[in-house]
């Protein structure tokens, strides 16, 4: 595996907060590649809820800074959308002092893999972040209460990873979706599944949510929901062809056109996203761990050889 520097030159903008409705704020990190990711704040009348962190020391001290500009109210909740560390790494900004929610499985697959994804991306000064998993676990549904608007967690994954859950909105039409929606970039099923991200936008489509903060890239509508689906369907309809003529998915990947998906960034997420559909079509579990470790090195063959770009 290789990695290096990004060249000079690949500037983005600085995070920047947007208020999505009265007293909601999402916290966008553009452009929405690898590790820069999107978060949220609630604000009520005597304290905040946050939904989800960012990737690297220095962002989260930049994001809880953030919070600080728009409410001096305490946070007394943290949401997880899920356990990836560019959502989870600066919980610990906000521990003890919130209670950490998220899906058990996001729990459990915290403190299995800690910060061990850092090592990927060996470019990024990630800093100081000790491992601070959720301390308040759900199966299925729970509601939480910011004074008296409810948001509704939802887990609906197997779908970009195991433990996928949704913060919905219903009196604002207001949908946090974690990494089920990927505005703009390439979505990513290494550790979830690609028939079972499908089944999740069903179910998010039927919300009604009229604004969405995706886990990466601008506020959207709900439009984008389709153009998450068409992509994975893609994927799906690649791998039943690739699968029935004996291609292995790193040669299928870089034989495909990608047609209206090829202007998405980090399209090298269609290798891994080729093997967990090949997995699931042989009729393996969905979620079923696949070799992280191999999916990250033929990613950096379909890039010739050069490093994921990360600017996080």
């Amino acid at each position: 595996m290789s990695s290096a520097v990004v060249p000079p030159g690949n500037e983005i903008p600085p995070p920047r907060v947007e208020e999505v409705s009265a007293g909601i704020f999402a916290y966008i990190q553009l452009d929405g590649s690898w590790f820069l990711n999107n978060a949220g704040c609630i604000v009520g009348s005597e304290s905040a809820t946050v939904i989800d962190t960012t990737g690297t020391e220095a962002r989260a001290r930049a994001f809880h800074a953030a919070v600080q500009q728009v409410t001096p109210l305490p946070v007394n909740v943290l949401i997880n959308t899920h356990s990836h560390g560019d959502h989870t790494h600066g919980n610990f900004m906000f521990s003890p002092e919130a209670a950490i929610i998220g899906h058990e499985r996001c729990r459990r697959e915290i403190l299995a893999s800690g910060n061990a994804a850092q090592a990927l991306f060996p470019m990024v000064d990630f800093g100081d972040c000790p491992v601070t998993p959720p301390t308040v676990t759900f199966e299925d549904r729970l509601n939480v209460w910011v004074d008296d608007l409810k948001v509704e967690l939802i887990f609906v994954g197997p779908a970009h990873t195991t433990n996928d859950i949704v913060a919905w909105l219903p009196e604002r039409k207001l949908l946090f979706t974690g990494d089920t929606i990927f505005n703009g970039g390439t979505p990513f099923a290494l550790g979830g599944s690609v028939g079972g991200w499908i089944d999740a936008l069903a179910r998010i489509d039927a919300l009604g949510a009229e604004t969405i903060v995706p886990g990466h890239g601008e506020v959207c509508r709900p439009g984008v929901i389709a153009d998450v689906r068409a992509y994975l369907a893609f994927v799906l309809d690649a791998a039943r062809e690739g699968m029935a003529a004996g291609v292995e998915p790193l040669e299928l990947a870089r034989e495909l056109d990608l047609g209206p998906f090829a202007a998405l960034h980090d399209r090298e997420r269609l290798v891994p996203n080729l093997h967990r559909a090949y997995a699931e079509l042989r009729g393996e579990r969905r979620g079923a761990p696949l070799d992280g470790r191999r999916m990250f090195e033929e990613m950096l063959a379909f890039n010739g050889g050069q490093p994921l770009r990360c600017l996080a």
